[in-house]
Parts: C-alpha cells; sequence; structure tokens
C-alpha cells in the first residue's frame, strides 16, 4: 500500500514537471507566427497565474520582439520617407507599450521630417529663382532640428557655391535692388553732400551718429559699380561703419572701439565638435579669429563662442577644416622566431675524487621490559685519519666521487613561433602587443623591528611590439617600430634563498614608410651560439682516439632567428579640404571678416552708361559731379546722381 501511494506520488510530481516543461498555448501561436493573439494568450495565462514564472517569461520575451519588429517596420520607413507607414509602426509600439520613450521620439522625428521636407522643397525652389539667402536660412533651420540629413547639407553646399558666400548666422540684408549700379563722382565735397546724393537716387535711409563728422571733406570716383559697394568703400576711406537696420536703413557711426561696443551686435553659436579637441580649436579661435568670449566643455566636447557674424562666420570655416575624423589604419603584422638546437654528449665520466673512510663502529644493547637484554644496535660515526687506518685501507674502505658513468646522448629541437595580430590604430597614437608570460619575482623586505614582508613584481618575457603610425596625404604610412624578444635564461637563487632570473633580449627599434598595402621585412635579429666542453682524465684524456675513453665531449649549439613582417592598410585617410574650404578672405587686421573689401562690377552696368567729363575737372575745392555724355544714353538701372550743391 505504502509502494502505491509513493509510486503515485512520483507519477504526480513527474506530471506537473511535465506540465510546467510543456509549451503554453499562447507560445504556440506565437510559433505559428500569430503574434497578436500569441501575445493575449500570454498576458491572459500570465493574468491568471500570477505565480507563473514560465508565462511571465514567454509574455515579455514575446513583447520585446514585436516592439524591435515594430522598430525595425519604423526606421526603415523613415530612411525610405514613407512617413505614414512609421507613424503607424511608432503608435503599435505605443500599444504594446505606452511610456516606450523610443516610439515617442521616433513620432516627433516623423513630424520633424514632414516638415524638414517641406522646408527642403521651399529651399530648392528659392534656390532656383536666385535667391539664396532665404535658402540658406531654411536650409539651416533643417540642419538645427536634424544635422544628419544629407539632402539639406548637398543643397546648402549648392547655395553658398552659388552665392559666393560663406556659411555663418545670418544678419539682416539689404535689399537686392541696391545691387544696381552708380556712378559717383566728387571731389572735395563734404561727406553730408555725398550721402544726400546717394540716398536720394537709391532710395537708402541713412541715420548718423551724433560723433559722425559730416562736414568732413571726401573725394570719390566710382564709375558703374553696385550702391552697397559704393557706400562702403566711402564709409571705410572716412573710418566710419555701418549697421543695417532693415532692408533700406543704414545706421553709420564711427569706427572706433567704443562705437563698435555700443552698436555691433553680437550672435553666440554653440560648435559641437565630432573629433576635433575641445581645446586645440580653442587655441586656434583665439589666435586667428582674436576672439575672446570663448568656452569649451570638455565633457561634451563643446565650443561656445561669442562674437560679431563676420567673426563666427570665419570661426565656423575654421572649424569646419580642422574638425575632421582622424585617419585610421590597420596594421596586419606576423612575427616568426624560428629556434634549432643541437646538443651532443658522447664519453666516459671517470672519478674526480677518492676519499678513505673513516669510521668507528658503535655497538649499543637493547633492552625489553623486564631489563633483560634481547639484542644490540649497530651505528657508525665518523672518525679522525689516523696512520693505523691508512695501514689498514682495503678496497671495502676507498670511496670514489663521482660513480664511473657512460654518457651517450644527442638531443635536436626545432622551435617555430608565429605571432599574427591585427591591429586598428589611430593617427600618431601608440599601439602595443605582448604574446608571453608575465613571471613572477619575489622581494624580501625587512622592517627597522625586523619584520620581514614581501612584495611580488612582474617581468614581461616573450615578445612585445610597440608600433605608432603616422598616415600622410599620398596614402604613404610612417611607422615606428619597436620590437623586443625576450627569455628567461637561467634561474638565479640569492642567499636568502630568493629567486630571480636572468633574461636574453634582443631588441630592434626604426622608422619606416610604407605605401598602402605595402609589405616590409625587418629580419636578421639573429642568435648564434655554438659551446664545446670536455671533461678529460689528466694525460690520459689527451692521447689521440684512445683519449676519448678517458673524457665526456658535450657540443651544444642554438641558432634562432626573428622575422617581422608588416603590412599598412589604410582604413580612413586624411580628408584634404576642398580649396573654398581651405582659403577664403579673413578681413583686415583691424576687423575679421569673410567679405573682401572690393569694388565689384554691379549687374546691369553697360560700359559708358555714365562717363567722366570731356574735360579734366577743375582744381576748384568745390565739388564736382560727373556729367553723362549727351550722345550716349544712360546704362539700363544705373543711377546718375546729379551735382550737389556747393559747399560754401
Amino acid at each position: 500500500m505504502n509502494k502505491n501511494l509513493l509510486w503515485l506520488a512520483c507519477a504526480g510530481l513527474m506530471a506537473a514537471c511535465a506540465n510546467n516543461l510543456a509549451p503554453l498555448e499562447g507560445e504556440k501561436l506565437v510559433a505559428e507566427g500569430r503574434m497578436e493573439e500569441g501575445l493575449k494568450a500570454l498576458e491572459k495565462e500570465m493574468n491568471d497565474k500570477p505565480g507563473n514564472v514560465q508565462a511571465r517569461a514567454a509574455y515579455l520575451r514575446t513583447k520585446e520582439g514585436m516592439l524591435r519588429k515594430f522598430l525595425a517596420q519604423a526606421e526603415s520607413a523613415m530612411k525610405a520617407e514613407r512617413f505614414d507607414e512609421a507613424v503607424v509602426a511608432y503608435q503599435e509600439m505605443l500599444r504594446l507599450h505606452p511610456e516606450n520613450a523610443r516610439a515617442k521620439a521616433g513620432l516627433a522625428d516623423v513630424e520633424t521630417a514632414k516638415a524638414n521636407r517641406t522646408l527642403l522643397a521651399e529651399a530648392e525652389a528659392l534656390i532656383k529663382k536666385g535667391e539664396f539667402d532665404p535658402a540658406r536660412a531654411k536650409l539651416r533651420a533643417i540642419l538645427a532640428k536634424e544635422p544628419g540629413n544629407g539632402a539639406a547639407r548637398a543643397l546648402l553646399k549648392q547655395a553658398e557655391e552659388l552665392a559666393g558666400k560663406a556659411s555663418g548666422t545670418e544678419a539682416v540684408k539689404l535689399d537686392a535692388r541696391f545691387q544696381r549700379p552708380v556712378t559717383l563722382e566728387f571731389r572735395d565735397a563734404s561727406l553730408r553732400n555725398v550721402f544726400d546724393a546717394l540716398s536720394r537716387q537709391s532710395g537708402l535711409n541713412f541715420v548718423f551718429d551724433k560723433d559722425v563728422r559730416t562736414d568732413a571733406r571726401v573725394t570719390v570716383y566710382a564709375r558703374d559699380t553696385a550702391i552697397t559697394d559704393a557706400m562702403d568703400m566711402l564709409l571705410s576711406t572716412s573710418q566710419l561703419y555701418r549697421k543695417i537696420l532693415n532692408k533700406n536703413t543704414v545706421l553709420v557711426y564711427p569706427n572706433i572701439p567704443a562705437k563698435q561696443r555700443e552698436y555691433q551686435d553680437l550672435v553666440v553659436k554653440s560648435f559641437f565638435l565630432a573629433n576635433a579637441d575641445a581645446k586645440t580649436t580653442l587655441n586656434m579661435v583665439k589666435s586667428l579669429a582674436k576672439t575672446r568670449d570663448v568656452f569649451v566643455d570638455e565633457k561634451l566636447n563643446l565650443l561656445v563662442v561669442r562674437d560679431t557674424p563676420d567673426a563666427v562666420r570665419m570661426i565656423e570655416r575654421l572649424i569646419a577644416v580642422q574638425d575632421r575624423p582622424e585617419p585610421e589604419v590597420m596594421l596586419e603584422v606576423e612575427i616568426l622566431e624560428i629556434k634549432r638546437s643541437k646538443l651532443q654528449e658522447v664519453g666516459v665520466q671517470w672519478p674526480t675524487t677518492f676519499s678513505v673512510l673513516s669510521q668507528i663502529k658503535n655497538t649499543t644493547p637493547v633492552f625489553d621490559q623486564l631489563g633483560n637484554q634481547i639484542g644490540e644496535t649497530v651505528s657508525y660515526s665518523d672518525a679522525p685519519l689516523t696512520l693505523e687506518l691508512i695501514k689498514n685501507v682495503t678496497s671495502g674502505t676507498i670511496l670514489v666521487n663521482p660513480s664511473p658513468t657512460v654518457t651517450l646522448r644527442k638531443d635536436e629541437g626545432d622551435v617555430n613561433l608565429l605571432a599574427n595580430p591585427r591591429i586598428r590604430v589611430k593617427n600618431r597614437e601608440k599601439a602595443k602587443v605582448h604574446v608571453g608570460d608575465k613571471v613572477p619575482v619575489i622581494t624580501a623586505n625587512t622592517t627597522s623591528t625586523g619584520v620581514v614582508s614581501e612584495s611580488v613584481a612582474y617581468l614581461d618575457v616573450g615578445l612585445k611590439l610597440e608600433v605608432e603610425p603616422q598616415v600622410h596625404l599620398e596614402g604613404d604610412v610612417g611607422i615606428k617600430v619597436g620590437l623586443e624578444v625576450s627569455s628567461i635564461v637561467k634561474e638565479v637563487k640569492s642567499a636568502t634563498g630568493t629567486l630571480t632570473y636572468q633574461l636574453g633580449s634582443r631588441n630592434a627599434a626604426t622608422t619606416l614608410r610604407l605605401r598602402d598595402g605595402e609589405t616590409q621585412v625587418l629580419a636578421g635579429l639573429i642568435g648564434d651560439e655554438d659551446r664545446s666542453s670536455a671533461s678529460k682524465v689528466p694525460g690520459l684524456g689527451d692521447i689521440p682516439i684512445l683519449g676519448r675513453l678517458f673524457s665526456t665531449n658535450r657540443d651544444d649549439r642554438n641558432k634562432s632567428e626573428i622575422v617581422l613582417l608588416i603590412t599598412p592598410r589604410v582604413v580612413r585617410n586624411v580628408e584634404r579640404p576642398e580649396l573654398a574650404q581651405g582659403e577664403f578672405f579673413a578681413g583686415t587686421e583691424a576687423a575679421v571678416s569673410d567679405q573682401p573689401q572690393l569694388l565689384r562690377p554691379a549687374a546691369g552696368a553697360a560700359p559708358g552708361g555714365l562717363r567722366a567729363p570731356a574735360q579734366p575737372a577743375p582744381v576748384e575745392p568745390e565739388p564736382v559731379a560727373a556729367i553723362p555724355n549727351p550722345g550716349a544714353p544712360p546704362a539700363p538701372g544705373a543711377l546718375p546722381v546729379p551735382a550737389p550743391v556747393p559747399q560754401p
């Protein structure tokens, strides 16, 4: 009866275990591809049986798999710009996990991508119309939200090339109509009259600072020159500067530090550096752009600059040239160490010392518990050697050392050691490889109180390789190579019993320059040892031929060679900047600017549109304006400037 109950209990336990290990209904549905139904079944099983670990694990595993599936679908749809599909996938993720941060961020990215696509289309249309400044503003707005947008970057580059301007923070611009040509010819005229004539003919509004000397005398001869260029040159030669207030209004003030601090706009720009070091970039910005207000966040590799828009534009271009990925090279190294050894030892080892036994026999009786002698023990002790003992020397009292030995030995060894590491190294960074062992060396230290302590140091034994590559623009790779091969020659014990090691070492260091994919073999680290030794019986061992019976000869030869093969393969080369990025205007010593001071030909200017008078201008102090040739019609769009009112 008890046995039957035991068997029933075991059967029930096994059935329970089998039920626990059997796949759940939800798992079966998932295996059939019915993910939604399977997940619901697993959730129901988990809620019905909170202690069912199998159901909970299966539910979480299935849910995680479905989230990964929807995430992959959403990312694929985003890359293909199928935004509606991406929204559906992200919403499915939120249905499974309402607090999923990836899904929430994905939906926000979809909205950003939609808005950016609209802005991109608008920017492209503006570029086709030739309106580059608003197009660049839209493209920068896209890149501010989506820095990795390749289409926006390409379009921005195109707009900058077409506009002939550098990228940077945009300020208020004068209207495009002020690029029309104008001809100014004034001699020794007051600044007030020149600006008055320019304002009446061009439509520009001028606001003067109270410290501007409008009665200063200027001389201007500018033909068929853009209004803005003529104005800038006039201001520059009069030591004045301007601030654009709106599309047709300019504030004029003295070009002195106090007024610049008062009127000149400053912008703050943050540069997140991907490759360059923030401290190095800081030194460059301070040295070239003369910027003083700079903040560096080394943790984020961030540079924050506060300066004028022209200076910020120049800093942008400087950082674009410097912030480039470092070159990398893959070094394929193969190190071969070939060792060959031969040992031959043949001969007879004869005794080298003879001694006479001088011992005394000692007898000790042995008694039982009752005091009766039941035997005796015999022992021998050394005694001084006397003439009496020498007289009684027999063959049994003579000792020889060592015992005669016949040696017939020949050993040969052939060892090949191969190390084939592949190392990826950044430009001008060191890489180390160690193939071998760390041998412990114990050092005993005794304090003044007599306490002995031991410390353990480790010696690197084996093969050590150190390389430092430098990638050149032409695809060559310069490599500093340091190779060391060491081995334990023998163990050395000190008087205190401390064990140390005698190491043998071979070193090589060189600098070489290889082409990408070129293999260089470094060989010649050869160690060749040839040792011969003989132990002979004096006299008899020197007899030709027969003396071999009275001697032992040992010939030991070891030869080793190390060969190093190194092949560089450039993974990423130095990115040479384009000419437009590596060379640009930087203003004057007094002011930073990305635009040169030039009088560029204005669009619509025609030769002969406004000509100088036929006769040379008079030398009188009053200003003289250019009078067009009556026989030649004015240039289309040109703005002739009438003669100003003479000054008293």
